[in-house]
């Protein structure tokens, strides 16, 4: 009996999908659930498994192609297994020999290898672990003649390798590497166009004086994490902040459609966390009624999803409010841009030791600036400034935060 392979089912804001690359080639034995194609939205890679046991008899999608949902990727013939035992005993032993080879291989890596005549010993992983990503492959692309400088051969690798997905201009000792833009990172500048064409974008801003919270974090850090398993960072306590100040100003926990304003009763908060494909933002639903050992359980998951490239529609979809930290960057100060169709977002910065005045005095702090940009449609300057005057007083205080004061 055969079966058909089907893209899954895309999201109504997802018009389609790029097949990124198949760990099966035709004649090879497959087990249920297992992973025969990876294809690539532009905010998530999906994996689309074996539906039964049986042997891959036709591609009809090759890697870079663009497909829809629910569209024919390839067939598979099921109960073949075990009449082609050797067809099953080779790909596993080769799975399990380069896994056991090597570090890591992203999809969009193993493809531009295959395609460039690159080993893993040929490329330096950038990646979390030694991970190969894609911009290593391309790297070492234009590094390749370089490396082979024998000098009758030295002419060939130049124009026997040519790269389908990477255009290179050498004129002398200059380089020029043209590739193209991956989805996620083409719909990320869509979208901050859209932000910046569409919305009056305004940042007000503030700075916190971070030793409260530093002490308070110093004291109890150990017990917290022998208690919730899960260590206590910033991020969490400016989460439980904006939570509790969402909901004093409801304007800024909502958002425009058409003609209305949309006020939310919830506070899904996103986190904008880094990865090997570019920033995502995964969101904690319901953030109000979380403790702040939930929240941190909670962005770490999201931070190991990012990491492994596990992160679903699901993850990312929704948000009425983002938070994001350049301050792990070293980042001092930025005026971030708003995530559609969210009416604002908070920006934290790296905490930087400064004289301030205190009682009268000039003491060393902490200290910490924060941005908030909101959009002028819908919130005024007055309840965007006092928005993020109040963050400051729950962090500058944490007990407020506990007691809801």
């Amino acid at each position: 009996m055969s079966s058909e392979i089907l893209t899954p089912v895309l999201p109504e804001s997802v018009a389609d999908a790029t097949v990124v690359a198949w760990s099966k080639k035709v004649g090879d034995a497959v087990k249920q659930d297992e992973v025969l194609v990876e294809i690539e939205t532009d905010k998530v890679v999906l994996e689309v498994p074996a539906p039964m046991d049986g042997v891959l008899t036709e591609i009809v999608q090759e890697a870079g192609a663009t497909v829809i949902s629910s569209q024919l990727l390839g067939r598979l013939l099921a109960g073949a297994v075990a009449a082609a035992p050797k067809v099953e005993a080779a790909p596993a032993a080769a799975v399990e020999s380069a896994a056991s080879a090597g570090p890591q291989t992203a999809p969009a890596a193993r493809k531009l290898m295959a395609e460039n005549n690159l080993s893993a010993a040929d490329v330096d992983g950038s990646g979390k672990q030694g991970r190969i990503l894609k911009e290593d492959v391309q790297a070492a692309v234009v590094a390749k003649p370089a490396a082979a400088p024998a000098p009758v051969a030295a002419p060939a690798p130049v124009a026997a390798a040519p790269a389908p997905t990477v255009a290179v201009t050498a004129s002398g000792a200059r380089m020029e590497q043209r590739v193209p833009m991956t989805r996620l990172r083409a719909r990320i500048a869509e979208r901050l166009m859209y932000a910046k064409q569409s919305t009056a974008m305004l940042t007000t801003f503030n700075e916190i004086d971070m030793k409260p919270l530093m002490d308070m974090r110093n004291e109890y850090k150990d017990a917290f994490e022998k208690k919730h398993k899960a260590k206590l960072g910033f991020m969490s306590l400016f989460v439980k902040a904006a939570a509790v100040a969402l909901q004093r100003f409801p304007e800024i926990n909502a958002s425009i459609d058409g003609n209305d304003v949309v006020y939310h009763g919830f506070c899904d908060i996103g986190i904008a966390v880094s990865s090997d494909r570019g920033l995502v933002v995964p969101i904690l639903r319901n953030a109000e009624n979380m403790g702040l050992a939930d929240i941190e359980s909670g962005i770490a998951g999201y931070a190991a999803k990012a990491r492994e490239g596990k992160l679903d529609m699901n993850d990312l979809s929704g948000g009425t409010f983002t938070i994001t930290n350049g301050g792990v960057f070293g980042s001092l100060l930025s005026t971030p841009i708003l995530n559609p169709p969210q009416s604002a977002i908070l920006g934290m910065h790296s905490i930087q030791k400064r004289p301030v005045v205190v009682n009268d005095q000039i003491v060393i702090r902490p200290m910490m600036y924060v941005a908030l940009s909101y959009d002028h449609r819908i919130v005024d300057g007055q309840g965007a400034v006092t928005f993020l005057k109040t963050i400051k007083e729950l962090v500058e205080n944490p007990v407020r935060l506990v007691l809801d004061v």
